[in-house]
């Protein structure tokens, strides 16, 4: 029997595209603010043991941003995939996509467990790791063993998602944040195993967020989606239809990884790893500030889905619209808090040890980088729309457009061909997004009026 709530959702997301919206993306903005919380304070508390251990952190944060990339970017496919199922009205479909969804996710965790086992001290040092190689291979190889959890939980999100169902996914992030927060210290400092203990905490804390999922799953059974792999069948388009969206936007993730591993390489060459650990911090606050567009964004991806599934073209044009309005409102009020507080905010992450000497450039960072932040309000609306109607391809294509294509360029002209160091470094990124963001929001403008046509 179909649980009331959950079948509510599905009603709503199929229903007014604003209201669909807003109930999916509240419960997102939450799960994903706490997510990027609890990676500040890992932060926090590495920067007690010093500069080089969080530049050792930093270094390895690109290789975590991967596993975290494939777990996001196949949760986007399941979530494509369910959602246009779902708004087709072929509810088993749905079932079976969902269990495909964790067949797939399961043997891609095993594939980059062993590949990022092999390939992991020659990626850091190609990154320009130098002295800092202890700490970031004691952090980055428990990471790398526990690899399977952390992918699979953010790809189980989708799941939920699919089904238009946020709301879960938020309590089990928040179980799973306090638990982090409680172990940091305990493993870091008490136990006295320094980096390696915030590596395990990070990992306990995901298995403990894939307990409580497949807990209402499989025990409690509540949920509208029944992911039973008795009642499996292998078909090929639902497997082409998860990995059409959910690979592209693994690799689209994955060239996010790609860039903070270029640009960290950038630093240490026109500066010092003071400014890669500058960077890695601060880009831990800019996920914060940047969460509520990247959740209103993931939001969309379900509600276009399920619309385009049901052939409802004129919603997705509203809902985009939408989207990018609250979307706004969010990035101009980040962006003034941020650069207000930017001195404050940096004080946390700089105020003991060898960490002070960190604090200046980092507030610099801070107040500068929130410039791009509107832009990204429409940027990243636009970009989900085609995730949504399963050109994960081109959603791809944009991001690699704007990181590696425009805000590289940008960098490198300002930092080194121009001479402006760090600054221009820092400026690089704001022109890159600045011009990359408002060409995709041209691109989704035109792509919807011709679904409409």
């Amino acid at each position: 029997m179909k649980n009331r709530d959950n079948s509510n959702s599905v009603d709503i997301m199929l229903g007014n595209p604003k209201q669909a919206l807003l109930k999916m993306s509240i419960p997102l903005i939450i799960s994903l603010l706490i997510s990027s919380l609890y990676n500040l304070i890992d932060a926090a508390w590495v920067s007690g043991l010093g500069a080089d251990a969080l530049a050792g952190v930093g270094f390895f944060t690109p290789i975590f941003m991967i596993l975290v990339g494939f777990g996001n970017g196949l949760g986007a496919g399941a979530a494509f995939a369910i959602s246009k199922y779902v708004g087709e009205g072929n509810k088993s479909k749905a079932d079976n996509a969902s269990a495909h969804s964790i067949l797939i996710d399961i043997a891609v965790s095993i594939i980059i467990t062993v590949i990022l086992w092999i390939l992991l001290i020659p990626i850091l040092n190609a990154m320009g790791v130098g002295q800092t190689i202890g700490y970031a291979t004691d952090y980055g190889n428990i990471i790398v063993l526990g690899s399977i959890f952390i992918i699979l939980s953010n790809a189980l999100y989708g799941i939920y998602r699919g089904e238009g169902d946020s709301t879960r996914p938020m309590y089990a992030m928040i179980a799973s944040a306090i638990l982090n927060m409680i172990l940091d210290p305990i493993f870091i400092y008490y136990l006295n195993l320094g980096v390696k203990g915030a590596a395990i905490a990070t990992i306990i804390s995901a298995v403990f967020v894939i307990l409580i999922l497949l807990y209402w799953f499989y025990i409690k059974k509540d949920t509208y989606l029944k992911p039973i792999f008795g009642n499996f069948n292998l078909e090929k388009d639902i497997g082409l239809d998860i990995v059409k969206v959910g690979i592209p936007a693994s690799i689209q993730l994955l060239n996010n990884a790609f860039f903070a591993a270029v640009f960290s390489a950038l630093l240490a060459f026109v500066s010092s790893t003071d400014s890669v650990a500058v960077y890695s911090t601060g880009w831990r606050i800019v996920t914060i500030g940047t969460t509520p567009l990247l959740a209103i964004g993931t939001a969309l991806i379900s509600v276009i889905a399920a619309n385009y599934g049901a052939k409802n073209y004129k919603n997705i044009q509203i809902a985009h619209r939408y989207a990018m309005k609250i979307s706004m409102i969010f990035a101009f009020a980040v962006a003034i808090l941020t650069n207000v507080f930017a001195g404050d905010i940096a004080s946390i992450f700089a105020s003991s040890g060898t960490s002070v000497r960190i604090a200046s450039e980092l507030t610099g960072f801070l107040s500068w980088i929130v410039i791009y932040y509107p832009t990204m309000a429409v940027g990243v609306a636009s970009t989900y729309v085609f995730q949504g109607i399963g050109r994960g391809i081109t959603a791809m294509f944009q991001t690699i457009m704007r990181e590696t294509g425009f805000t590289i360029f940008f960098a490198v002209l300002f930092a080194i061909v121009l001479n402006w160091g760090v600054w221009g470094a820092w400026m690089g990124i704001v022109l890159g997004e600045v011009v990359s963001n408002n060409i995709t929001l041209l691109w989704a403008d035109l792509t919807i009026k011709k679904l409409i046509d």
